[in-house]
């Protein structure tokens, strides 16, 4: 389901609206002024990316030479 951000241009509030499937314009009213007279907003990509135990990488072995990230010791593996 796609998320939106607006700013309703009257009162200036920021919102999002959650649409089902596409953008329908019929559904971008303000929650503070009921105004439907808005501007979308650029919102930034959410990125999930896996992450290391608090307690350090699952592998042991160390950086390589170069200084990269050898056997999975970094945890971007």
């Amino acid at each position: 389901m796609p998320v939106y951000e607006y700013r309703c241009v009257p009162c200036g509030t920021t919102y999002d609206i959650f649409h089902r499937g596409r953008e329908v314009t019929a559904d971008v009213v303000c929650p503070s002024c009921a105004s439907t007279h808005y501007k979308k907003l650029m919102s930034a990509a959410a990125v999930a990316s896996k992450q290391s135990s608090p307690s350090g990488p699952a592998c042991d072995a160390g950086p390589c030479d170069d200084g990269g990230c050898c056997g999975g010791s970094c945890g971007m593996n």
